[in-house]
């Protein structure tokens, strides 16, 4: 999540904890600790792909937030022998404030290594895009009312409960759209092709369908409103031929164990030299990926790809607006038209059939 969200919710837990002994402090130091893990995006790991993939990495890791939480409440339990604060509860107020970060992003599409230094993948099960108001929002009332009123725990408490009843909306929402998109995948043959349900920018109630089908890609939006009518795919191609190139490659391993299935293949020039590059398709839409990496170049002489030093792509530039309206109105409308790849450049529906 945004860093204003999770300094919200940090400050919101922490005064939901000892906001009654701590008064205002418990919401400041809270808010501190909730941001404290998302530090870690000034390591430099080396090349693109690298700081890509190590991001939530250890600094989210339950395993190494337990240990600074533990750490913290042993230091911090004797400077308030006054206010009789027992060492259970400075561990609870750490660890809650700590490790509430990670568990949240790992409520989204990006991915975190919450049992990290163990090699497992990345934890994801998104049920709230990366900026949510919704979400946010009860979360900084219950703040501005404690900061105001001086009692640091009730308006934490209620915007707490708020914020996490708006997940578990978030989660009947994304249960709903998965029901109806089983019989939809079985007519199709894709019930057991790897799929990826996820909402689009800054709501619950419009969802990004994404199903791998080896060099298919298949794009859909379903709404909560869209009722018993049919979901209707798009399909692209993710460039699978160049995929055991691809990960043959340290950086393309990398990338397949972060985000794989769900990564495009594509060979560009650049400098006039073949490029294999792979994109990351979970983030982003059809038409427009921001996350793009160079992975190998074609050696013109021997034709073998050799393995460089990875970049990140920039992406082109494109506004905003128009996407998030059309997104509104599919929201309510389902015969509103819209081709997924219409969302950053109008004339992407002259090179796919929508």
């Amino acid at each position: 999540m945004d860093s204003i969200t999770q300094a919200a919710l940090g400050a919101a837990v922490g005064g939901a904890v000892l906001g009654r002994r701590l008064g205002r402090k418990a919401v400041l130091i809270g808010a501190a600790l909730g941001t404290l893990p998302d530090l870690d995006v000034v390591l430099d790991y080396g090349d693109a792909v690298a700081n890509y993939t190590e991001h939530r990495g250890f600094s989210h890791s339950l395993f190494v937030l337990t240990g600074l939480a533990t750490l913290l409440a042993l230091l911090a339990a004797p400077f308030a022998p006054a206010r009789d604060i027992p060492l259970r509860h400075w561990w609870l107020f750490f660890m809650l404030c700590l490790t509430t970060h990670p568990l949240l992003d790992a409520l989204t599409t990006y991915g975190t290594q919450l049992w990290w230094p163990l090699d497992v993948h990345p934890s994801a099960w998104p049920i709230v895009f990366i900026i949510d108001p919704l979400y946010t929002l009860p979360l900084l009332v219950g703040i501005v009312i404690a900061l105001v009123s001086g009692n640091g725990r009730r308006g934490p408490a209620w915007g707490l409960a708020l914020s996490s009843l708006y997940l578990v909306v978030a989660f009947g929402a994304k249960s709903l759209v998965e029901y109806r998109l089983g019989p939809e995948l079985a007519k199709r043959g894709l019930d057991d092709a790897p799929r990826l349900v996820q909402p689009t920018p800054f709501n619950t109630l419009l969802w990004r369908v994404t199903v791998i089908d080896g060099d298919d890609q298949h794009e859909a939006l379903v709404s909560v409103f869209d009722g018993r009518a049919p979901v209707e795919f798009e399909r692209f191609s993710r460039g699978a031929q160049w995929e055991l190139a691809a990960l043959a490659s340290t950086n393309g391993a990398r990338l397949d164990w972060f985000a794989g299935p769900y990564l495009r293949y594509d060979v560009e020039l650049i400098d006039d030299i073949p490029t294999l590059t792979a994109t990351d398709l979970r983030l982003g839409f059809p038409g427009f990926h921001p996350f793009t990496f160079t992975l190998l170049e074609a050696e013109l002489e021997s034709g073998q790809w050799l393995p460089l030093r990875s970049e990140q792509l920039v992406p082109p530039a494109r506004s905003n607006g128009a996407a998030l309206t059309l997104l509104g109105r599919r929201i309510v409308d389902r015969d509103a038209p819209l081709c997924l790849g219409a969302l950053v450049d109008p004339a992407w529906h002259e090179e796919v059939a929508c």
